[in-house]
């Protein structure tokens, strides 16, 4: 069983030493609501200036990752929140506060001013991914489980669950499913193929917020070794917005253009789409799970984007007959 969490007054007094705030006049606690995070966030103002308090659970091995994960990446110039203080036993982080511009509130900008927060984003994730896992200091880091076969397993059982059974009230005949299962499982021995390094796991746009034009990375506590293509995918296929296809290739084009061409351009893109699909099932998956049985029915509305993006990029990678038909099935079930 997971400790309580600490009260609005306990973590407010931790708040106020860690920040010699003991003299100044009360301060004000405002919540921050984001996304399907179990953590919670606050924050803080005083005097003019503002914090923010993230509270987190113990009951998840990820939480207590968080503050040393930020310290390793913000020393090697990957911009994160800066850690003012930290009770690592009650789960309490003081960070910077990084205003409320993400990439996703710029969907709407000027295209030339998002294509530029894209790419900047790109250089970023580009050095993380140039960790590499044979580094003593990667190795050192508590991270979760590897991309390998299982986690790749595991994915696509979520999608099979909370997507195919939860939303679109299939049922799979045992062909249909070996099927399916023969190919995804290919799939996954594909992507597990590539050299790991470091992948921040959930690189879609809220993830990335925007400080003076710069993007900062947040919610990185998932960050495991596996496929740089996978936060490719989680990026540009994003289901909580539109890109086009031309801009999509043009922002992998720019990712592809930072590395050594260990693929050609050809291979280089036909993976991408394929990592893309494992991406997308992980994410219509969790769309499932926290709509239908995590009381957040907010995220069914970002299913029809999902759906579109998984088909596309389904679309655009060999063999996944048996997928693109049970795409074509959910779309039916669900206009019906």
């Amino acid at each position: 069983m997971s400790a309580p969490l600490p009260s609005d007054a306990a973590l407010l007094g931790f708040a106020r030493r860690a920040l010699n705030l003991a003299d100044a006049p009360p301060p004000d606690l405002a919540p921050i609501t984001r996304g399907g995070s179990d953590r919670v966030y606050r924050r803080l103002t005083a005097g003019g200036s503002s914090w923010i308090v993230m509270q987190y659970g113990t009951d998840r091995r990820e939480n207590a990752s968080f503050a040393p994960i930020a310290r390793f990446l913000a020393a090697r110039d990957i911009r994160v929140p800066v850690i003012l203080a930290e009770d690592a036993a009650r789960g309490l982080l003081v960070l910077e506060d990084l205003g409320d511009r993400d990439l996703w509130s710029y969907r709407d900008a000027d295209p030339a001013v998002r294509l530029s927060l894209y790419r900047r984003t790109l250089r970023l994730v580009h050095r993380l991914h140039g960790l590499a896992a044979g580094d003593a200091a990667v190795r050192a880091l508590p991270l979760m489980d590897p991309f390998d076969a299982a986690f790749y397993r595991w994915e696509r059982d979520y999608f099979r669950e909370h997507f195919v059974r939860g939303v679109c009230a299939l049922a799979l005949d045992p062909s249909e499913a070996a099927g399916l299962e023969a190919e995804l499982a290919a799939l996954a021995a594909r992507l597990g193929g590539a050299a790991p390094c470091l992948v921040h796991r959930d690189l879609q746009s809220q993830n990335v917020m925007i400080r003076d034009g710069e993007p900062v990375l947040i919610d990185f506590q998932g960050m495991r070794l596996g496929s740089r293509l996978y936060d490719l995918g989680a990026l540009l296929y994003d289901p909580y917005v539109r890109l086009t296809p031309d801009v999509r290739l043009d922002l992998l084009r720019d990712y592809y253009d930072l590395s050594p061409r260990a693929l050609s351009w050809n291979a280089f893109r036909e993976a991408f789409q394929e990592a893309s699909v494992q991406r997308l099932l992980q994410a219509l998956g969790a769309y499932g799970y926290l709509g239908l049985k995590a009381g957040q029915p907010d995220f069914l509305a970002h299913m029809p984007r999902g759906l579109d993006h998984l088909e596309a990029a389904a679309g655009l990678a060999p063999r996944l007959d048996h997928l693109r038909r049970l795409l074509s099935r959910c779309r039916r079930a669900i206009n019906r």
